[in-house]
């Protein structure tokens, strides 16, 4: 990282770089994402600096010539909510080679999980697509008719009810627009919080950051039935990357990231993102990132994105950053297990599979007081639903990393969809 920012340096003049390892519990400031030069973040190999015209060029031209910069990338804006935005401002983003002593050798488990992720692709592909009824079958079995009034659809179609885990243990960090602090829910549950947008606490003033933390982590027995929440023992940790209005950029994004695996959070739920087209890679920045992270034993799983229109035969591919393939893409199911109308599917061929799927439409969860409990859909809530079960395998497996992703590809459910829109299937807790 050390040839990575002096190659800035001498480049682009550019000295003044802060530096995430330097703030109390890594937790860079909305100020110093604002204030100065650039920042470095220290766990994720990347800055964010602010440059103009001539030092553009002076920095690409390094880029060429430097094994130390691998990728240079525009900031993005990302939304909690499907809006479309592509990019803006002057903010790049150079990603460093790491250190040889920072680069670990390949883990097998990843290349197997790839070639097994590839193996029931095809597979999941040629299978019958519903019975004559027109019914969802799941290994079998039709989904249940009657359901128990004390936990969610989604906790019971995912086993959450009847697994005796409960996140004990494992730190979940979700980044979103906050958490309402005030929950009665939540009381004594110790929340650790950082917001990382100018201007804003971590309150969440918008309701979408709470809705996700209710489902990853919310408690066993809230003050309302139904029970909502999966994972009601690990830690939380809740980052404010999204303001109130539901948008952020990418460097409070990467602040979040780099807070949250600098603090030991053995899973990153991001229900954000921003569109991708059709034919358009994914972030080199961002997959860096993701590797990184799942060398750190952090995983991160995101939304697929809510832009395609199914039923009027537009299915618009997984978005940005869910579309990297070190980044667990989510997609949406309904409660007849079929894919939700909105929920992106696995069309571009670099990268943008979808990984897994879970419940994510008419999700009953946390909402900010007075309102309390909030229904509303969308892969941002099927994604905390993921969350909280890795959280609940990483207690009954010890996996972290890349074989918690394997352990949970491996548990899905199949369903008779094609892989495109589900992946390996629908999460299931640990029995």
């Amino acid at each position: 990282m050390d040839a990575g920012m002096s190659a800035i340096s001498n480049s682009t003049g550019v000295k003044d770089l802060a530096q995430s390892r330097d703030f109390a519990d890594s937790a860079v400031t909305p100020q110093a994402l604002g204030g100065t030069d650039g920042v470095v973040f220290n766990e994720l190999g990347v800055a964010v600096i602010t440059l103009h015209g001539d030092q553009i060029q002076s920095l690409n031209r390094e880029a060429a010539h430097s094994p130390a910069i691998i990728a240079i990338e525009p900031e993005r804006v990302v939304y909690a909510i499907s809006e479309p935005s592509y990019g803006r401002g002057m903010r790049l983003f150079p990603t460093f080679q790491p250190t040889p002593s920072a680069q670990s050798a390949v883990n097998p488990s990843m290349d197997y999980l790839k070639g097994y992720r590839d193996a029931i692709n095809q597979l999941v592909d040629h299978l019958l697509g519903g019975n004559p009824q027109n019914e969802v079958v799941v290994d079998g079995a039709l989904p249940p008719t009657v359901l128990d009034p004390a936990f969610t659809w989604g906790l019971q179609y995912t086993g959450v009810n009847s697994s005796p885990y409960s996140g004990l243990g494992i730190r979940v960090a979700v980044l979103d627009t906050g958490f309402d602090l005030t929950h009665p829910d939540f009381e004594g549950r110790g929340v650790m919080s950082k917001s990382f947008i100018e201007g804003q606490e971590v309150q969440d003033g918008n309701g979408h950051g709470t809705h996700c933390i209710g489902t990853a982590c919310g408690p066993q027995s809230p003050s309302t039935q139904p029970r909502y929440g999966v994972a009601y023992n690990a830690q939380i940790y809740a980052g404010k990357v999204l303001s109130d209005e539901g948008s952020g950029e990418d460097g409070g994004i990467l602040a979040g990231i780099d807070w949250a695996i600098a603090n030991g959070c053995r899973i990153i739920s991001m229900s954000l993102g921003a569109p991708v087209q059709q034919g358009q890679s994914y972030s080199k920045v961002y997959e860096r990132v993701g590797r990184r992270a799942l060398r750190r034993n952090t995983l991160i799983i995101a939304a697929a994105g809510n832009d395609s229109w199914r039923s009027n035969n537009l299915i618009v591919p997984v978005s940005h950053p869910a579309n990297c393939p070190s980044i667990m893409a989510v997609a949406a199911l309904d409660s007849k297990l079929q894919i939700a109308t909105f929920s992106n599917g696995g069309l571009n061929p670099r990268g943008g599979q979808i990984d897994i799927a879970a419940p994510g439409v008419d999700v009953y969860s946390a909402w900010p007081m007075p309102t309390r409990y909030n229904v509303i859909s969308g892969t941002s809530m099927a994604t905390p639903h993921v969350a909280g079960i890795a959280a609940l395998m990483a207690e009954a497996t010890e996996a972290s990393g890349r074989d918690l992703w394997a352990e949970l590809m491996l548990a899905a459910k199949r369903l008779p969809l094609s892989s495109r829109d589900v992946g390996s299937g629908l999460v299931q807790a640990p029995e």
